[in-house]
């Protein structure tokens, strides 16, 4: 971990544990959520307020399903799910620790909120340490973007496995394309972030049009390659390095990167900088944001926070998906037309445009109906419980049928105010 890496060890490393070979099997979601004051969902949450309310969830067992609590930049939380070994078994864990966390912070005076952006307020960064205030320096660098995403931002992360080597839909190939070719029409059903400081944005999606702005070298998808760990690897190491951790002195305060320089050109050597390890290689992955990213496992990336327990919908659409083989036939065509032939992957333009219009696009609304539809037959087919098809059913008849989204909610209660 602590050996100078060279260019080829760098690409070996980044296929080798981006890029977990076996069978389907686990499925995991990760939630983030708004923290605001039950009354007032304008007034800013002080850092101790929010440290007292979650308090009684912190500790080892306080969550019962086994999740995860951490914090975000701007006081937002985030539950992370273990893997599970089935959807069923992934949606119960979530749903038991968020009961938990729901009614410490309810006991606060505070509550969680499902929303892509923080519609009023303007968050303080409240984490300190040295790797946010590269994060937001880094991010100034090309704009006030980063900062806003950084702390007004939630999402819902549904995470599945890489697949095998095989050329089927169980294969990382399929499942990386699939993973891709589906991401617009997340994109477009699940929007929820068209409200930023009191005023409609002109994007269903602000969340999603405020990646668009950053750094591309980061958060854009990857270029097309017949192979996806190679794809990812070259990509990984063309993106511009964000933080260089510290080993002592000064560097333990600022861990700032010198501008414009990526994985590969510290590789081959940058002045004034020691040779990067194995150690940096690992952490310069966790700081990459593209819609999908490759840890092992395939992180889908780009759905905002949903309402309620609404993020159980987008978590069985996505698994469902991926893990079902007629579902993943299904979603694979209806997702062509969305793609321009002969690349396999949606351009970035409609990315953009599922964020702007959402399912009214014919193609994204098509798509979203076709997919909506074979997810409803897998869960049939594997005898899911019918807690999980009402939720899919239920989120489908209220938007994709309607060619609307949830952002059109909040549209309809800001033109009511």
């Amino acid at each position: 971990m602590t050996t100078a890496l060279t260019p080829e060890e760098a690409e070996t490393h980044v296929r080798g544990v981006c890029f977990k070979t076996g069978p389907p099997e686990r499925t995991g979601v990760e939630t983030e959520w708004l923290v605001q004051d039950r009354h007032n969902r304008r007034l800013p949450i002080s850092v101790d307020r929010l440290d007292a309310a979650l308090a009684p969830v912190e500790g080892p067992g306080a969550l019962p399903g086994g999740s995860t609590l951490s914090r975000e930049p701007g006081g937002q939380v985030e539950l992370s799910s273990p893997p599970a070994l089935s959807l069923t078994a992934c949606v119960e864990a979530m749903a038991a620790d968020l009961t938990v966390l729901r009614t410490a912070v309810g006991q606060a005076g505070l509550t969680l909120v499902g929303q892509g952006l923080d519609p009023f307020r303007d968050p303080t960064r409240v984490l300190r340490h040295p790797r946010y205030r590269a994060m937001e320096g880094f991010f100034d660098r090309e704009g006030p973007w980063g900062r806003v995403m950084m702390r007004r931002t939630a999402s819902v992360q549904v995470n599945l496995d890489c697949g095998d080597d095989s050329d089927g839909v169980s294969g990382q190939r399929f499942r990386w394309e699939l993973a891709h070719r589906i991401g617009p029409v997340l994109v477009a059903a699940f929007a929820n972030s068209p409200v930023q400081d009191g005023r409609s944005t002109g994007w269903l999606s602000t969340r999603q049009a405020l990646w668009f702005r950053m750094d591309a070298s980061r958060t854009h998808q990857p270029r097309q390659h017949a192979d996806p760990r190679v794809a990812w690897s070259r990509y990984a190491l063309d993106a511009k390095v964000m933080c260089v951790r510290g080993v002592g002195g000064a560097r333990d305060r600022d861990w700032s990167a010198p501008p414009g320089l990526t994985f590969r050109d510290w590789l081959r050597g940058a002045p004034g900088l020691r040779p990067p390890t194995r150690a940096d290689l690992d952490y310069h992955l966790g700081t990459l944001f593209p819609p999908v990213r490759p840890r092992g496992w395939l992180e889908l990336r780009m759905v905002d926070a949903q309402h309620g327990d609404d993020w159980i919908v987008p978590t069985v659409l996505a698994a469902s998906l991926l893990d079902d083989p007629v579902a993943s036939d299904a979603a694979y065509a209806a997702t062509e037309p969305l793609c321009r032939n002969p690349e396999p992957y949606p351009p970035d333009d409609l990315w953009r445009r599922a964020a702007r219009v959402g399912l009214a696009d014919p193609d994204l609304a098509k798509a979203a109906r076709v997919c909506f539809a074979a997810a409803d037959s897998a869960l049939a087919r594997h005898g899911a419980p019918t807690a999980l098809r009402r939720a899919l059913a239920s989120f489908a008849e209220r938007y994709p049928e309607r060619g609307r989204c949830p952002a059109h909610d909040q549209l309809d209660a800001l033109g009511r105010a």
